[in-house]
């Protein structure tokens, strides 16, 4: 078995510390990695060096970072549907980051939304109604593309479930 570089032990001890539940003891790393604590130590240092937020505990290693997920959906409703498809969203606790369309000639368009509530909905909403501008997905027959973020795989499952009762998800092929 040949010996893993430092490069990919470092992006190991990273993912490992990244998806367990408790923290990690250096004098764990040391032995799954099969190097001296004193290796780890450094390859935490360098970690750290580049960017990583990683916090030292009495039981081990954490990674100090914004726990979330992301997902695109495939989606397609009415102008009048709009403010029941975001509030959907919203409501499940999903953050609404942009709009994409995919357009036959100019290809991939996209715009940024930041919509994660039901007062940034209705200010959304306002702007559209103002007749400053049409939606983005009128452009291409309804369809169109968001993607969502929020706070587990779980509640992105549970804004999939909603969309798809709603019948605004369009499953991709």
């Amino acid at each position: 078995m040949s010996r893993m570089t430092g490069s990919d032990r470092r992006n190991a001890i990273i993912k490992q510390i990244r998806n367990s539940s408790v923290p990690v003891s250096g004098r764990e790393l040391a032995r799954v990695y099969d190097v001296s604590r004193q290796v780890i130590v450094q390859d935490i240092a360098l970690i750290r060096a580049a960017g990583y937020d990683i916090i030292s505990t009495h039981r081990g290693y954490i990674i100090n970072e914004p726990c979330s997920a992301k997902r695109i959906f495939k989606v397609r409703h009415t102008d009048e549907q709009l403010e029941e498809e975001l509030n959907a969203i919203v409501d499940m606790g999903g953050k609404v980051c942009d709009v994409m369309v995919n357009h036959k000639v100019y290809g991939p368009l996209e715009a940024p939304l930041g919509i994660t509530s039901r007062r940034k909905v209705a200010e959304f909403l306002a702007d559209i109604r103002s007749g400053k501008s049409s939606p983005l997905k009128n452009i291409t027959s309804g369809y169109h593309y968001h993607t969502v973020e929020a706070d587990s795989e779980e509640t992105l499952d549970m804004i999939e479930d909603v969309l798809r009762e709603k019948g605004f998800l369009v499953d991709s092929v």
